[in-house]
C-alpha cells in the first residue's frame, strides 16, 4: 500500500495555521467530531491513518504531529462528562512505515489528563459552553498557568489543593468544612457600594414604562432607590414618585404606591433572612403592581470575589446573590405566594389585582392585525365613516363586536341613533369589506387567546371569574365558553409533546429560515406564526422571559429547546454578528449563555427568510440575498458560517460590499 506523503510544504503550515483544535508547538490537536472542519490535506492525511488501526472509530482526539510523520489516535472515554479527563489509550500511527503501535494508560494512578476543552472542539459542539466556561473560571484563578506543570493528574490535584478549590461537574468551587462555617468571621459587607450612580431610568423602570403600568395619576415609590435616578425619572413624566435607601435616603418614610419597584436589591442583601423581609415589606406597599429584578447568572462571578452565605463578596467588599432566572422566579413566588410574569431576564412583575394580571398576561400574547381594507364604495358607509371607525377598531383589536357597557356614551349614542344596534351598524361596515378578513381577525383573536390559555395551565390557571371583563366577553364570544376554551387550549398543549408535529409545523411555516435542525424567525414575526409554534416559544418566555436583546428565535425541530440569538447590528449590517445566546431546555427550563469570539463571529445570511414583507428593509434585505445567490456566494453555507469564511468567500469571488448592496472589486495590475 502507497505510504502518505508528508512532505508537501503546506502540511505544517496547515497544522501551525489551522483555525480548528488546539495548536501546540510540536502538534495539532483535534477532536473526531471536528476532523470534517480541517483543511482537505489533513483530513486526506487522517482518512490514510486510520486505514491502520480497527480501533480509530472509537478514538476521542486525532494528533497530528508536526516534527515527525505520525498520527495519533488517544482515547478519553469520559471527554463530555468529567472536567479533566484522563487519557486511557493511545495509538500511534508511523504515516512512513504505515505501523501502529499503542499505549495503555488505564493502569497507571498518574495518566495525562486534559484541560482547555473547548478549544479540541468546534463552537458548535453540545457541550462548547460548559467546557469555555470552566476554562474561564481557571484562567482567572490562574489554575491553568504554566501548563507544563498540570499536565498529569497528581500535580493537577495538587494545583487545586493548593489554592483550596474542588472541581463539582465543570464548575470550580470552595470547599466550606462545617468547622470553617463557625469559626468563619462575618464580614461587614458594604451594601451602599453596589448603587449604581445612573443618569437614565434603569431597565426594569423603562420596561414598566413601555408596558403601560404608568397611567395617569399613578403613583410610585422605589424601595432600596440607591441614587434616585428611577424617583427623577418617573418625576419628570409629571407623576408622584418617592423612595428610600437605607444609606442615601433613610429618613424617607415607606410610602404605599400603585407601582412600588425592588429593583436590584435582592441580590445586594447578604442576610436571607433580612432579603426575605425586604421583598415582604417592598409588596406590602404596593397597590397596584411590584417590580422585582435581580442579577442572573450571565456574568463573569469569578474575577475578586470570595465565598460567603449563598452568594459572593466582590472585590469592592459588597455582596451579590446571583440567582439562575429560574430560581429568581421561585424565589419570588414562593416568598410572595404569587406567580410572578417574567419581562426580561431577571426582571418580573407580580401584580396586585388578579384580573389586571391576566389581563396584562394576555395582551403579550395578542397578535397584530390591521383592520381590512375598503373594497366598495357603500354611501350609508362612506356617510357615517367617522362614527362606524371606532366599531371597526375595537373588532380588529379583540376579534368581536363590543358589549353595549364597552363603547364610550358618545360613541354608543350615535351608532344607535344612526343605525338602530351595533350589529345593524356593523352589517353596514360587512357592505363595504370583505367578511373573510374579519373572520381571519377572529381567528387570530382565537388563536391569541389559545395560547394564553394554555401556557395558564402551567401555573394556577384563573378561574372564569377572577378574569377582567374584557378576558371573559372574549373567551363568550369566540368560543362559547371558558370550559370550552380550556379544553381547546389544553388540547393544543399536549400536542407539543410530539417533536414529529413541532418539526412539521416548523416545515411547513412560510415564515422563518428554514435549517437542518431547526427554523430561525426574526422576534418580529412571532406573533404571525402557526399557533403551536408561539405556544412553543411561550413555554420558555413564559417562566424565563424573552431576552430584551433576542433578535431571532431558534426553533429546534430534533429536541425541545428554544434559544434566543442576539444580532445586535441586525438591522444595520448586511450579514449581522451573532454576539450572545440563550438557550432554554423546555424538559427541565434550564438555562445555558453563551458569548460568542467577537473577532470572529457566526454571522447571519439572507436576512430576508428570518421576516416577514412588511418589516422595514425587507425589500432591501431581499435584493441582495438574491444578488449573493446569483453570484454563488451562498452556496456553500458551511464555508461562510462565521465572519473570516464569509470575508474568504467575499474575496475568492472578487466582491465585497457596500451596505446592503454587492459590487465587484475592481482589478489591480
Amino acid at each position: 500500500m502507497d505510504k502518505v506523503s508528508t512532505e508537501l510544504p503546506p502540511y505544517s503550515e496547515l497544522c501551525q495555521r489551522s483555525s480548528v483544535g488546539k495548536r501546540l508547538p510540536d502538534a495539532l490537536y483535534v477532536h473526531v467530531s471536528a476532523l470534517a472542519h480541517l483543511a482537505p490535506i489533513l483530513q486526506a492525511v487522517e482518512k490514510q491513518a486510520r486505514t491502520h488501526t480497527t480501533l480509530a472509530e472509537k478514538a476521542t482526539l486525532v494528533k497530528f504531529s508536526i516534527n515527525k510523520s505520525q498520527v495519533a489516535y488517544l482515547f478519553y472515554p469520559d471527554f463530555d462528562t468529567e472536567a479533566h479527563p484522563a487519557l486511557q489509550i493511545s495509538i500511534q500511527v508511523n504515516l512512513e512505515t504505515l505501523q501502529a503501535t499503542s499505549r495503555d494508560y488505564s493502569t497507571t494512578n498518574n495518566p495525562p489528563v486534559l484541560h482547555r476543552k473547548e478549544t479540541f472542539v468546534v463552537a458548535d459542539y453540545p457541550h462548547y459552553a460548559t467546557f469555555a466556561w470552566l476554562t474561564k473560571q481557571e484562567d482567572t484563578l490562574g489554575l491553568l498557568d504554566d501548563p507544563r506543570g498540570i499536565g498529569f493528574r497528581h500535580a493537577w490535584e495538587q494545583r487545586l489543593q493548593e489554592r483550596k478549590l474542588v472541581i463539582h461537574g465543570h464548575a470550580l468551587a470552595c470547599p466550606i468544612t462545617a468547622a470553617a462555617k463557625q469559626t468563619q468571621p462575618k464580614p461587614k459587607i458594604q451594601r451602599h457600594k453596589a448603587a449604581i450612580a445612573r443618569v437614565t431610568a434603569s431597565k426594569p423602570v423603562r420596561l414598566a414604562v413601555e408596558a403601560g403600568l404608568f397611567s395617569p395619576e399613578t403613583t410610585y415609590f422605589d424601595y432600596g432607590c440607591g441614587h434616585g435616578a428611577d424617583i427623577e425619572y418617573i418625576h419628570r413624566l409629571g407623576l408622584t414618585s418617592a423612595g428610600w435607601d437605607p444609606h442615601f435616603r433613610p429618613d424617607i418614610p415607606h410610602t404605599p404606591a400603585d407601582v412600588v419597584n425592588l429593583g436590584y436589591i435582592i441580590n445586594v442583601i447578604e442576610d436571607t433572612a433580612e432579603r426575605r423581609e425586604a421583598l415582604i415589606n417592598a409588596w406590602s406597599l404596593a397597590q397596584k403592581v411590584l417590580i422585582v429584578a435581580a442579577q442572573v447568572l450571565i456574568d463573569d462571578r469569578t474575577r475578586g470575589v470570595i465565598a460567603y452565605g449563598d452568594g459572593i463578596i466582590t472585590s469592592r467588599n459588597t455582596f451579590q446573590k446571583y440567582y439562575e432566572q429560574e430560581e429568581l422566579k421561585a424565589y419570588i413566588d414562593q416568598v410572595l405566594g404569587v406567580d410572578a410574569i417574567p419581562i426580561a431576564l431577571g426582571i418580573y412583575f407580580v401584580f396586585r389585582d388578579e384580573a389586571q394580571s391576566e389581563a396584562f398576561r394576555a395582551s403579550r400574547f395578542r397578535s397584530r392585525a390591521t383592520a381590512p381594507r375598503i373594497r366598495l364604495k357603500v354611501s350609508k358607509f362612506e356617510e357615517y365613516r367617522d362614527r362606524l371607525q371606532p366599531l371597526m377598531d375595537f373588532y380588529t383589536n379583540r376579534g368581536r363586536l363590543p358589549a353595549v357597557e364597552e363603547l364610550g356614551a358618545q360613541e354608543l349614542t350615535s351608532l344607535q341613533e344612526t343605525f338602530g344596534s351595533i350589529k345593524r351598524a356593523f352589517t353596514v361596515v360587512l357592505q363595504a369589506t370583505d367578511v373573510g378578513e374579519w373572520d381571519a381577525i377572529a381567528d387570530k383573536r382565537r388563536n391569541d387567546l389559545l395560547v394564553y390559555l394554555a401556557l395558564s395551565h402551567f401555573g394556577k390557571r384563573p378561574k372564569f371569574k377572577d378574569l377582567s371583563p374584557e378576558l371573559q366577553q372574549d373567551i363568550k364570544a369566540l368560543f362559547g365558553s371558558y370550559h370550552q376554551a380550556c379544553t381547546a387550549a389544553d388540547l393544543m398543549l399536549m400536542s407539543l409533546g410530539s417533536t414529529d408535529l413541532i418539526e412539521e409545523r416548523c416545515r411547513q411555516s412560510a415564515i422563518g429560515q428554514q435549517r437542518p435542525n431547526s427554523l430561525w424567525v426574526h422576534v418580529s414575526a412571532l406573533d404571525q406564526l402557526d399557533p403551536l409554534l408561539r405556544l412553543y416559544e411561550g413555554c420558555a418566555s413564559r417562566t424565563i422571559g424573552r431576552p430584551e436583546e433576542a433578535t431571532v428565535v431558534k426553533f429546534h425541530v430534533q429536541k425541545p429547546q428554544i434559544t434566543y440569538l442576539s444580532f445586535p447590528a441586525f438591522d444595520k449590517e448586511p450579514h449581522p454578528a451573532l454576539e450572545t445566546s440563550m438557550a432554554i431546555g423546555l424538559r427541565d427550563l434550564h438555562v445555558r449563555y453563551r458569548d460568542y469570539d467577537p473577532d470572529n463571529p457566526p454571522l447571519l445570511h439572507q436576512k430576508d427568510q428570518v421576516v416577514t414583507p412588511d418589516y422595514p428593509g425587507y425589500a432591501k434585505f431581499t435584493k441582495l440575498s438574491q444578488q449573493e445567490q446569483k453570484w454563488g456566494l451562498l452556496d456553500d453555507v458551511k464555508a461562510i458560517f462565521d465572519r473570516r469564511g464569509w470575508e474568504k468567500c467575499l474575496l475568492q469571488h472578487g466582491t465585497e460590499l457596500k451596505g446592503h448592496r454587492l459590487i465587484r472589486l475592481k482589478l489591480m495590475d
